[in-house]
């Protein structure tokens, strides 16, 4: 059974720094396209950034581009999502996601999703 369990969230002031991290189990992810996705409340779910663990691309959504980093721990099979310059608009809560085709998962339709973190930027 696949897991995906985030942690790292918490309340941060503006500008400051978080590292989310999401341990994954239950296969083998190396062929996997793993990502993370957030949700503001009354706002829909969105890219943040992902990766594949043969190709090393990452892809960032525009409003988190240099200032949020997405990386792995192969031998912890552990994502990470490096959140730094953090502003109030990042406050939401912060989803884990998995897909064999990055395809998938970057317009949001990945085949496993963690429990979700909440992150909350304070003015």
């Amino acid at each position: 059974q696949v897991q995906l369990v985030e942690s790292g969230g918490g309340l941060v002031q503006a500008g400051g720094s978080l590292r989310l991290s999401c341990a994954a189990s239950g296969r083998t992810f190396t062929a996997y396209a793993m990502g993370w996705f957030r949700q503001a409340p009354g706002k829909e779910r969105e890219f943040v950034a992902a990766f594949t663990w043969t190709g090393g691309n990452t892809y960032y959504a525009d409003s988190v581009k240099g200032r949020f980093t997405i990386s792995r721990d192969n031998a912890k099979n552990t994502v990470y999502l490096q959140m730094n310059s953090l502003k109030p608009e990042d406050t939401a809560v912060y989803y884990c996601t998995a897909d064999p085709a990055l395809n998938r998962l970057r317009v949001g339709v990945p085949d496993y999703w963690g429990q979700g973190t909440q992150v909350t930027v304070s003015s």
